[in-house]
């Protein structure tokens, strides 16, 4: 699903912050990304989400060399992916609902084909009394929990989420990843950014993608 071969990043003529970077991340597989802050997991991330591109190497998604893929195909490709960033980014001008509900609404689909199950996606993760809610006016978890929610809501191929627990309490950071390895089970691929000891202890069976010093460490 998604391949590194020897990828490294630099910005401008500095050292490079990510180097020799290889590591597969098979279909129907879970992850877990850690290494101390600033090693460089969301950039990471975005090198999958192609909203970077590496300074050499090759990354391939979906079966794709990256390099070669039109600007015109990139949005398609990003819909088969779901993303749990750390700002959130829901829309202000939406409710909670709305915000979870945009990426099928974006789709072409009718309203009232998703209507139930996007409901019960937010009572499930606990905004089932902030269905109507605007964004400025939840909490930081919340937010968060909206952003996992709108990520979850498409069924993706493959989840990138960033700190996904990182507002939320033990007891709901637990539950959340339940809710992970549902979707898992289904057959999406995760990948779990987390500095978060207990919470990979608790899944002790995913791989571990240890970022440090600009290099890659996996164990299986």
């Amino acid at each position: 699903m998604v391949r590194f071969e020897n990828v490294g990043l630099r910005y401008g003529s500095g050292e490079e912050v990510l180097t020799d970077l290889s590591f597969a991340i098979t279909r129907n597989s879970f992850q877990f990304l850690t290494g101390p802050s600033g090693a460089g997991k969301t950039t990471l991330m975005r090198l999958i989400l192609m909203s970077l591109k590496p300074t050499r190497g090759l990354i391939t998604l979906f079966d794709r060399d990256t390099s070669t893929i039109a600007k015109d195909e990139i949005t398609a490709i990003r819909r088969r992916i779901g993303v749990v960033f750390q700002d959130f980014r829901l829309l202000d001008h939406l409710t909670t609902y709305e915000n979870v509900a945009l990426p099928l609404f974006v789709q072409g689909r009718e309203e009232r084909s998703y209507r139930a199950e996007v409901t019960e996606l937010l009572k499930w993760v606990g905004l089932g009394e902030k269905i109507s809610a605007f964004p400025p006016i939840l909490s930081g978890g919340e937010k968060q929990r909206a952003a996992i929610a709108r990520a979850l809501i498409v069924r993706p191929e493959l989840l990138l989420a960033d700190e996904p627990t990182g507002n939320v309490d033990p007891s709901l950071a637990k539950r959340l990843l339940r809710l992970f390895v549902e979707l898992h089970k289904s057959g999406t691929s995760i990948v779990i950014a987390t500095h978060d000891l207990g919470l990979m202890d608790q899944f002790d069976s995913a791989r571990r993608l240890v970022l440090g010093e600009g290099r890659l460490h996996v164990y299986d």
